[in-house]
């Protein structure tokens, strides 16, 4: 999502103009971490990266119609048995039957072990899976899964701010529930175009019921646009902030948190960060193959893409590795948190962030 040229003024929380601090960890979190982290707020080392990720077959056991562009998803065992456990913050890895994989959070209740609950949203213009989600999946129907892992863990400081913007919500409403459960002092925003788009604002409601005062949900066609500094303000002294939404609202929360008096910052995307600092670079098919340029404002998975349709990729961040190519000739500047040393001395590049020096070339292994 690219912000454009700066203004004087900055764009809202949504990117529309008036008049990487924790994602760099992604990779560093298994789920053994994350456990940890979440148990005693002390990150576990982490294991091999090498680590083949478990294959799991599910079954759709309710599709329900949340939104009018946002569907949940209940998948459960086969057999009925128990699943793996999670924490707040966690996502799956869904592997849809054409075979586009798609990582979601886990919205539901950890405490159900029986039950994985994700939402996703229809993006018009994405790479096809959500829309294969909405128009494809029925109940009954297996899919399968890895994970859960974690990239966004919750450590349950004594005093936090949740704020999440429209999906944005889906990592957030567990951590919400265990800010509760913990008894800690929490306060969460909900924003987003209007009440209707908004999903789960039921289950908020049933949320902010047991706990007055601690949930706001902000509409813009209500009470419009909030700024990032307002959204803040609400914070106490030495609080932690957890924020996931659209990019320009995280950059804005980013921008605005040093004026704050919050103490940390927590975030998620669910879109590439934009290209700030890229520079003309080049990709070649394989030894013989054709040369594609790369320009500074797109990443190389962006131009495998046009170039290789049926190209797997996932998260686009640089911590999940489905996008892996192997460059076999050039220096390529690693910008993920996912490869090893080793991996990256065998050529291994994940090309959704990583990029070369400003005009050289790098040969791929086709």
């Amino acid at each position: 999502m690219d912000l454009g040229t700066p203004v004087t003024r900055p764009p809202d929380l949504y990117g529309r103009p008036r008049g990487d601090s924790f994602m760099r960890q992604l990779a560093a979190f298994s789920d053994r971490a994350v456990t940890s982290l979440a148990r005693h707020g002390t990150p576990a080392r982490r294991p091999p990266a090498t680590e083949t990720p478990v294959l799991r077959e599910l079954v759709v056991a309710a599709k329900h119609q949340e939104t009018e562009d946002v569907v949940s998803l209940r998948l459960a065992a086969p057999d009925g048995g128990t699943l793996p456990p999670w924490q707040p913050g966690a996502h799956i890895e869904l592997r849809l039957p054409s075979g586009r994989k798609r990582q979601y959070s886990l919205c539901g209740d950890p405490a159900d072990r029986y039950r994985y609950r994700i939402a996703v949203r229809r993006i018009a213009d994405g790479g096809g899976g959500s829309a294969e989600v909405h128009d494809a999946l029925s109940d009954g129907m297996r899919v399968a899964i890895t994970g859960p892992r974690n990239a966004f863990p919750f450590a349950a400081e004594a005093s936090i701010l949740l704020i999440a913007g429209g999906i944005g919500v889906t990592p957030i409403l567990p951590m919400a529930r265990e800010a509760a459960r913990r008894g800690l002092d929490w306060r969460l925003v909900h924003t987003g175009r209007s009440r209707d788009s908004m999903p789960f604002t039921a289950e908020l409601a049933e949320l902010a019921a047991t706990a007055p005062d601690r949930v706001s949900i902000r509409p813009d066609d209500e009470s419009g646009v909030p700024e990032a500094a307002e959204l803040l303000s609400s914070i106490p002294a030495g609080g932690a902030v957890y924020c996931c939404g659209p990019a320009p609202m995280i950059d804005g929360v980013r921008r605005a948190f040093a004026g704050s008096r919050a103490s940390a910052l927590h975030f998620e995307r669910f879109a590439p960060a934009p290209i700030t600092d890229g520079r003309p670079f080049e990709l070649q098919l394989g030894g013989t193959g054709p040369v594609l340029p790369v320009p500074c404002d797109r990443s190389a998975l962006d131009v495998l893409h046009e170039a290789l349709p049926d190209l797997p990729f996932s998260c686009r961040q640089g911590f999940c590795g489905t996008c892996r190519v192997r460059v076999t000739d050039g220096r390529v500047d690693h910008r993920d948190r996912r490869l090893t040393t080793t991996e990256r001395a065998a050529g291994a590049m994940l090309p959704c962030v990583s990029r070369a020096p400003e005009g050289e070339r790098l040969v791929l292994e086709m």
